[in-house]
């Protein structure tokens, strides 16, 4: 809740869908996620190009200096209409809660994100120099100088 991703809907407010809640354990360490299965059976899917393995693999074997940068709680970046929110609720033993940006789980978070990245880095991607594959920011191909033009100009566009 501290990042704004959750919060406590009212108790006078109406509720028509709420999503029980799974503790799941990965590499030793613990997280509440939403069991969106049942509304992701009813999400159309939206379908967004990802790059094809074998085109990335060319790219980045003609790179003499790479830099690989993984992000963290990606899906929290795109931010929830209102239209959104109310599917999304979760139930836990002290309330319901909604969130209020994307989350794991939901089927079509990985597309969000990616069309995001996109409309973010249209002319680094267009030029070939920047790979984004979901939450894999690489920078690759180049002089040592213009690699690192290339890298401050990605974390300025991020930060």
């Amino acid at each position: 809740m501290d990042l704004g991703v959750l919060r406590k809907t009212g108790h006078n407010e109406h509720i028509e869908v709420t999503t029980p809640v799974i503790i799941a354990s990965h590499n030793g360490k613990s997280r509440m996620v939403g069991d969106f299965r049942v509304l992701n059976n009813y999400t159309i899917f939206g379908r967004f190009p990802i790059f094809r393995i074998h085109e990335t693999l060319t790219q980045l074997s003609q790179s003499k200096f790479i830099t690989a940068m993984g992000a963290l709680k990606v899906f929290h970046q795109n931010v929830l209409t209102d239209n959104s929110k109310k599917p999304l609720r979760i139930i836990v033993h002290c309330g319901i809660y909604e969130y209020l940006r994307m989350t794991f789980g939901i089927k079509n978070a990985p597309s969000h994100y990616q069309t995001m990245m996109n409309t973010i880095f249209p002319e680094e991607l267009s030029k070939g120099w920047l790979i984004i594959y979901i939450d894999d920011i690489i920078v690759c191909p180049g002089t040592w100088e213009s690699h690192l033009t290339r890298l401050e100009r990605v974390l300025q566009k991020i930060v």
